[in-house]
């Protein structure tokens, strides 16, 4: 015991034999006592490990073959009119990637976050205080990128509805034209002249897809009143049977070519509106296929096609009634003045001044006297006082 105090008292002096077997006793008990508590730790980390690495391989895999299963299926829709014109190639590639891409990084981010939350609680800290801090983050981050945030969900949210993709007409209220690209956050338009827009898709507020579903397509023809209806419309309906049967409008064509019926009258015309379902963007095209056949089929048949609304056309040198004065007793109008369409004609009295124009006399303080001329009247005029007189 003397010689151990002395040892410890001074560290100068090796230690001995004694001292060595009891560090080591003291270790091997430390060390027995704990370990199994590493080692279920150790175990239990690692099978955290393990667990999520495993899991996440095969949701991003699962994720993966769902993707291409719907790359794969889209083709055996495009035999369909309908799967021809909204399946296209390119609008069902950035569609699968971004869907891919979003659930890829969700599931990845939900595996990993959960398994880094249960190590931390394996090594026994505290999560409450770095549960408080993220949430400080995550409302501080909302507050502050709130228009980013906005426009990312929206996004998610567009892709997954399958609201417009790649190659669809859209009208969102601040611009319209096709979509080139489909972002998370931007939405890239082309413009009919050419011009590219790009739209925040937090900031859409309304979508038309004029791509979706199925297009109208409408045309007036316009004949004279005494035709034939039933061999017009026989001859329109020929024409659409014609149209349906041939390519690429068998194709566009979703529906028969319908005769609806009169859709005005007048005195000199009678309108005759056609329809027809057609492709989603292909109307314009249809209208036009059809008014070219619908001519030249009327000009064999000897159908007249008359344009434009019947105009009210005034005659010629018709003189206007209402605001005409009545003629003078003594002069008849100018024979060759030709009448206003907003004045009446003046006589020929009122535009010829006379020879002998009457004159006024007047008192100061008295009202105007007109004396006839005395050319015309034969009366002697009477004598007119001097100047600065008054009777």
């Amino acid at each position: 015991m003397l010689l151990s105090a002395l040892t410890a008292a001074d560290p100068s002096v090796p230690p001995t034999l004694e001292d060595a077997q009891e560090k080591a006793g003291k270790a091997a008990g430390w060390v027995e006592e704990n370990w199994s508590t590493w080692l279920a730790v150790g175990l239990r980390i690692l099978l955290i490990v393990v667990i999520a690495v495993v899991l996440r391989h095969l949701v991003r895999k699962a994720i993966t073959k769902f993707i291409e299963r719907m790359n794969r299926t889209a083709p055996t829709v495009d035999g369909t009119p309908l799967g021809g014109m909204i399946a296209n190639a390119e609008r069902r590639r950035q569609r699968s990637e971004a869907i891919g891409s979003v659930l890829r990084s969700t599931a990845s981010l939900l595996i990993m976050g959960t398994a880094a939350l249960m190590v931390l609680g394996a090594f026994s800290i505290d999560l409450a205080p770095l549960l408080a801090s993220a949430g400080v983050a995550g409302v501080a981050l909302g507050f502050g990128a709130r228009n980013l945030v906005m426009d990312f969900l929206t996004g998610v949210f567009m892709i997954i509805e399958d609201q417009y993709g790649v190659g669809d007409t859209i009208d969102a209220d601040v611009a319209s034209g096709e979509v080139v690209e489909v972002g998370l956050r931007v939405t890239k338009l082309r413009g009919e002249n050419g011009a590219i827009w790009y739209l925040r898709n937090g900031e859409v507020k309304r979508i038309g897809n004029l791509s979706q579903g199925w297009a109208t397509a409408h045309i007036d023809v316009t004949v004279r009143p005494d035709e034939d209806l039933d061999k017009v419309q026989a001859t329109i309906l020929d024409i659409g049977e014609q149209l349906a049967a041939e390519e690429p409008w068998n194709e566009r064509l979703w529906g028969p070519v319908e005769v609806l019926g009169l859709d005005a009258v007048y005195l000199d015309s009678m309108v005759i509106r056609v329809s027809a379902k057609t492709m989603p963007g292909k109307a314009v095209g249809v209208e036009r296929e059809l008014r070219w056949r619908i001519k030249r089929t009327f000009d064999a048949a000897g159908i007249r096609i008359v344009g434009g609304l019947p105009q009210v056309v005034e005659a010629a040198g018709a003189e206007p009634v209402t605001g005409v004065a009545a003629p003078s007793a003594h002069t008849a109008p100018a024979a060759h003045t030709a009448p206003s369409a907003h004045t009446a004609p003046i006589p020929a009295q009122a535009t010829e001044a006379p020879a002998n124009p009457p004159r006024t006399t007047a008192a100061p303080g008295s009202p105007s006297r007109t004396t006839a001329n005395p050319l015309h009247s034969g009366a002697t005029p009477p004598p007119v006082p001097p100047p600065g007189l008054s009777k």
